[in-house]
């Protein structure tokens, strides 16, 4: 319940502080057409970004706010954010009933840890590299 609440109030933070935040169209990070971008985004994909942020810890924070400021639906944001939430809570649950009595896991939970870390966070670095792909190779106009 807690994560859920702590979601809703990241969504409105984004929601007050982000078109604020992207209304100077000479802004180096905060340009306007990211916020559209941002909106589209969260139309064709925001049920299941909104989920997936959860097993994501870094993405999982900021997406909240994000969600805002691209004006997301809050209705269909915080249905998503308890769906997230509670697949989030049961899944950390049971995988740590399950696997809190395997012994390699009992003797190596911190570097396990940081493996998970490493690994959730490998997809966005290849969504990134990708992204600097394209544009390097997209017609300069």
């Amino acid at each position: 319940m807690a994560a859920v609440l702590g979601n809703a109030v990241g969504y409105w933070i984004g929601y007050a502080v982000g078109p604020k935040l992207f209304s100077r169209p000479n802004s180096r990070i905060f340009k306007p057409v990211y916020l559209d971008k941002t909106h589209e985004f969260f139309e064709k994909y925001g049920a299941a970004a909104i989920i997936l942020a959860r097993f994501v810890p870094i993405v999982r924070t900021f997406i909240t706010a994000v969600a805002g400021a691209g004006r997301m639906s809050f209705v269909r944001f915080i249905t998503f954010s308890a769906i997230g939430g509670f697949l989030w809570a049961v899944g950390v649950t049971l995988l740590g009933y399950w696997l809190g009595n395997v012994e390699f896991v009992k003797n190596n939970v911190e570097v396990m840890l940081v493996v998970v870390v490493l690994v959730s966070v490998v997809p966005i670095g290849i969504e990134y590299l990708r992204h600097r792909r394209k544009a390097r190779t997209a017609p300069q106009g």
